[in-house]
């Protein structure tokens, strides 16, 4: 997998003559090979990654012919192979990550090259917008591990087990079914603890009448999963079954209207309304969802403050939540690929509520 067309004809577009990628995410995304450390540079007519001993023969035996790679060494450091590239192909608009790198990064590779940089974050991170077929496949392969991890996960869950047993068997059964690593840090809290949306996981205990929500996902191919479920344990009462029901209604309200052309503020709108008519508005803070691929939170967003039309092959979370003080919280969390037709659910996992 690789992105260099679409990147050289954005780059085109916005009248670069080469692009200097430094993040290790957009360094993937345009090549197709992931390392710790390194760059990448993108001109009209052909690409560079340039890296060191650690990383060569991998890059060179994944990248072939349809990236030139490099190796800095001490004889030949990065800043000597990125004047001569630039040297080289004449390069006088040099387009830099301006959202990723830190200021002092930005200041000292103007300085180096001798160039004035020209922000263009926002081009990569637009195109990172509309998944390709291979990301869509990736994303699918992380959300199905991340659906076999909850329904493994799921028996353990009775009075007793801690908030951290939950989360440690959340990772160990994901890695176990070819993870490569959590997306974020798993969030599993019970009782009066699951009205925080981000509570980290402790050493409380589950106890008979709880719910328990568990937020979770895994990475595979470099891609996010995302999910939420909760569920009782032992029993649930009128109103945790009242709230529970809200929120899955003003889910499937937002899934149902979500689709390419619609504004980010629009499908949270569906989802707020059932919420607020039912008497909770002020309990769902966060918006409806966030898109996601290389990293867990990308844009655009289900939220009300985005006024755009979402993109077609975006994709995004569909999460609202109800969450009371003091008492307990309820979130349900799908992930969603944006068609011009409609919402495709990548999520598989039944979201009626569970009585454990």
């Amino acid at each position: 997998m690789n992105n260099l067309k679409r990147i050289q004809d954005a780059m085109r577009q916005a009248e670069l003559d080469a692009l200097l990628l430094i993040d290790p995410l957009n360094r993937y995304y345009a090549a197709g090979f992931p390392s710790s450390d390194g760059a990448v540079v993108v001109t009209m007519d052909k690409s560079y990654y340039i890296t060191d001993s650690r990383y060569i023969e991998a890059a060179r035996n994944a990248l072939g012919d349809t990236v030139e790679v490099l190796l800095t060494d001490r004889e030949k450091p990065m800043r000597l192979w990125l004047q001569a590239i630039l040297d080289d192909h004449k390069v006088e608009k040099l387009g830099a990550e301006d959202k990723s790198l830190t200021y002092q990064e930005y200041l000292n590779y103007a300085r180096t090259l001798q160039k004035k940089l020209i922000p263009s974050s926002d081009l990569i991170l637009k195109l990172r917008q509309q998944k390709q077929p291979e990301e869509l496949k990736f994303l699918q392969a992380a959300q199905d591990i991340t659906d076999q991890a909850l329904k493994e996960v799921l028996p353990m869950i009775k009075p007793g087990v801690t908030e951290r047993e939950i989360a440690a068997e959340i990772t160990y059964r994901q890695l176990r079914l070819g993870a490569e690593g959590n997306s974020f840090d798993p969030i599993v809290v019970t009782g009066a603890h699951s009205s925080m949306p981000h509570g980290v996981p402790g050493d409380t205990k589950v106890q008979a009448g709880d719910f328990v929500t568990m937020d979770f996902g895994c990475l595979k191919g470099g891609y996010c999963s995302d999910m939420t479920r909760t569920v009782a344990v032992g029993f649930a009462t009128d109103e945790m079954k009242k709230v529970y029901n809200t929120v899955l209604e003003a889910q499937l309200a937002g899934i149902a209207i979500a689709k390419a052309g619609v504004t980010g503020k629009d499908i949270d709108g569906a989802a707020r309304d059932v919420i607020t008519k039912a008497g909770y508005g002020e309990y769902f803070g966060h918006s409806f969802g966030h898109s996601l691929g290389l990293y867990i939170h990308e844009s655009p967003n289900c939220a009300p403050n985005n006024d755009q039309p979402m993109p077609v092959d975006a994709v995004c979370s569909a999460e609202p939540g109800i969450y009371l003080p003091g008492k307990f919280g309820v979130r349900i969390e799908d992930v969603m690929h944006l068609t011009e037709t409609g919402a495709e659910v990548l999520t598989r996992s039944p979201k009626e509520l569970m009585i454990l």
